[in-house]
């Protein structure tokens, strides 16, 4: 087995590949074969090619009989992963309806709904009710909580222990362990507290501090404010 660089160049590689394909062959549907490899290959990489995967949505149009729900499946996995982009709308956007209609995508657009809402704790017990689908693709939890941690950062200068807890679904001592980790490299603060009581400081950025200037066309947008105002409540 080659090490972490070799894996690294590989990675780089097969996105390159794909890439490629799309460039030249865009609308060619024997690319199909190589770009549903490509995304299989970016699950189990934890590699993400977005452009690969729109231009594969857009060759099951044309070819709908030859559309993998397995495969579709994964790729708004994949989308969901890497939000805040807008990535599951652009991807749903190329769905067919009858499609969106499936069992497992009506939940995959239940499961961005909660997220784009900051419906956290509606977001995991939904997430855990189906495990079969999101656990298909390696780094999910990590990456939503990521997601979460980004919304907290854009509300919050300290976060209630309970608060961060529901939002990224760990509690007793894997949070903890999890808190050692961010104030060892991110910068965190943990206030004293016992408990629940206990708050987390997180860093100063342009959103959560009004003392940071910042331009107006830096500005958060309405729509990532509403978006972000439920949980508050």
């Amino acid at each position: 087995m080659g090490g972490p660089k070799q894996q690294q160049q590989q990675q780089q590689q097969q996105v390159g590949y794909a890439e490629q394909l799309v460039a030249v062959n865009r609308y060619n549907p024997d690319i199909l074969p190589d770009l549903e490899n490509h995304v299989n290959e970016q699950v189990s990489s934890q590699t993400y090619s977005l452009d690969a995967n729109l231009c594969l949505l857009r060759l099951y149009q044309f070819e709908p009989e030859r559309m993998s729900s397995q495969i579709v499946a994964r790729i708004l996995v994949k989308a969901l992963m890497a939000m805040p982009a807008p990535d599951f709308s652009l991807c749903l956007f190329l769905i067919p309806e009858r499609v969106q209609m499936e069992e497992q995508f009506k939940t995959l657009i239940v499961l961005s709904h909660y997220l784009e809402t900051g419906r956290f704790r509606q977001f995991w017990d939904e997430a855990g009710k189906s495990r079969h689908i999101v656990e298909a693709v390696p780094g999910f939890e990590q990456a939503i909580q990521g997601y979460a941690i980004h919304v907290l950062s854009l509300t919050y200068q300290r976060v209630p222990r309970s608060v961060l807890a529901e939002a990224i679904n760990i509690e007793g001592l894997a949070l903890d362990k999890f808190l050692e980790h961010q104030v060892a490299n991110s910068g965190w603060i943990i206030e004293k507290g016992h408990g629940k009581g206990q708050l987390i400081v997180i860093p100063k950025n342009e959103f959560n501090d009004p003392a940071s200037k910042r331009n107006a066309a830096d500005s958060v947008p309405l729509e990532q404010i509403t978006r972000i105002f439920p949980i508050l409540g």
